[in-house]
């Protein structure tokens, strides 16, 4: 295993809690932003995914552990979701692996926060029995890369994104 590079900074404290139905609201509210969705669509989700992606994280906390998680900040105020998950799709990118991932509001970027989130997440799915972890992370995002960097995890392959011709970048860790 890699040794994740330690932060010059300390890192913020946050909290994890399994998504509530509540959540799903606040997810739509803190993701309301272009520049948060830049990756993921490129526009603001409706309501309806965020239902739909905080049942599905309560079904996989309740069947295998762990989840993408709320993230709460020293406030207890909802800034985000971090956590892991199995990959969600059957044809394309690393089918069967377990995802590691995370979306901050806009309001909460360059504050350590995604990093002391997915280190938790780290040993929360290490405490369940994953013995490696991916994320999948656009060629252009490179915050997102950063914090893969920070976490300890290494370039395994690419994959492309159909739907952008963007190139998704697949990092893999073993716990």
């Amino acid at each position: 295993m890699t040794e994740p590079s330690e932060p010059t900074e300390p890192l913020p404290t946050v909290r994890l809690r399994v998504p509530t139905e509540e959540d799903a609201y606040a997810w739509h509210r803190v993701f309301d932003d272009p520049d948060v969705m830049e990756f993921h669509g490129g526009k603001p989700a409706e309501l309806s995914v965020y239902e739909e992606l905080t049942a599905r994280q309560r079904r996989h906390d309740a069947e295998r552990g762990f989840c993408f998680w709320t993230m709460l900040d020293e406030d207890d105020e909802v800034i985000g979701f971090t956590g892991a998950q199995p990959w969600p799709h059957e044809t394309l990118g690393p089918v069967g692996e377990i995802e590691i991932g995370w979306r901050l509001g806009r309001a909460h970027w360059g504050r350590g926060y995604a990093t002391a989130a997915a280190r938790t997440t780290l040993e929360r799915v290490r405490a369940a029995g994953v013995e490696r972890i991916v994320a999948m992370v656009n060629s252009r995002n490179k915050r997102s890369i950063a914090v893969t960097r920070r976490l300890g995890m290494e370039l395994a392959t690419t994959y492309p994104i159909p739907s952008t011709g963007d190139t998704a970048h697949c990092f893999r860790l073993t716990l």
